[in-house]
């Protein structure tokens, strides 16, 4: 197989099914060799099984090209860094990681237990961190032995972590901290030839085919907008060597619209030279308010 990623090493994770499997598969038709991540767990976060990851391997041969499964909690912090060993003496190196590991506990605050918000946390916010930790490790031994590696990190936020979603606190606030995480990582890496990008992918899949499923729904013809494929080919290009001057974005993705996201940025602003008094601060706030913009309607809002 050919194509802009022929000859390079990816580990996807999460991509057993939906938009993972997706990504994988396009990974694969543009040349990567993948290493294929999924524990195979339910919607919401339960039980296990080598059979989703398995069966996108089966896919990726049978169009012929390389691939291996892995069944790793991207939460554990050492399995993440053997799944980046497994890339590098299957395949002889890494050169992109795919953030798409996750699931949902949806609750509203008051009624969201401390093990729901654990748990969300810990399979979104720390999963990316912890094979994004072991990834660039990687890249920088590489580069300081003289090999840099044209490395690529394309991690998944979402809307509901860039404006908010009612019912979905925990997963909301992990998505948040991937927008930033990534941003981060952009900064700190790009010395070693590695950039950090986020998607805010809309698409069907198990964790929006439930709560919007009536937005998700294929349509009877025509072109499905919420197909998890549409995604696949920006995350294609972001990981291939021709993105090397793109890094830090976080860009939202739906059916056939690309949107760069223009996330927080410093507004209108009051300054004295003293500190504020307590009566002073409401009018000054109410004020800069005026002449800032209206954020965007957290989903579900009414």
């Amino acid at each position: 197989m050919s194509g802009i990623l022929e000859g390079r090493v990816a580990i996807v994770t999460g991509a057993g099914r939906g938009l993972g499997r997706e990504h994988a598969l396009e990974l694969a038709r543009q040349g990567a060799r993948v290493v294929v991540n999924d524990l195979g767990t339910s919607g919401a976060g339960e039980g296990a099984s080598d059979g989703p990851a398995g069966e996108v391997v089966e896919a990726i041969r049978a169009l012929g090209g390389e691939a291996v499964a892995n069944g790793a909690d991207v939460a554990n912090f050492a399995a993440t860094e053997a799944l980046v060993q497994q890339a590098v003496d299957e395949f002889g190196g890494l050169d992109i990681v795919v953030n798409n590991a996750g699931f949902v506990r949806d609750r509203m605050i008051v009624t969201t237990s401390e093990q729901e918000w654990d748990a969300v946390v810990a399979v979104h916010l720390k999963g990316h961190f912890a094979l994004m930790h072991h990834a660039a490790g990687y890249w920088r031994a590489e580069a300081k032995a003289g090999r840099t590696r044209a490395a690529r990190i394309v991690n998944t936020t979402s809307g509901a972590g860039l404006q908010g979603s009612i019912g979905q606190g925990s997963y909301s606030a992990a998505k948040a901290g991937i927008a930033a995480l990534t941003l981060v990582g952009a900064a700190e890496l790009g010395r070693y030839g590695i950039t950090v990008n986020a998607l805010a992918p809309a698409a069907r899949t198990r964790m929006t085919e439930g709560p919007f499923a009536a937005q998700m729904a294929a349509p009877d013809s025509g072109f499905d907008a919420m197909h998890p494929g549409n995604v696949s080919p920006i995350v294609a290009w972001l990981a291939s060597e021709d993105a090397a001057d793109v890094t830090g974005r976080v860009i939202e993705v739906e059916g056939g619209r690309i949107c760069v996201e223009n996330g927080w940025s410093h507004g209108p602003s009051r300054e004295r030279d003293r500190r504020w008094t307590a009566a002073e601060v409401g009018p000054a706030v109410r004020e800069l308010l005026k002449e800032a913009p209206e954020p965007e309607p957290v989903y579900g809002a009414q």
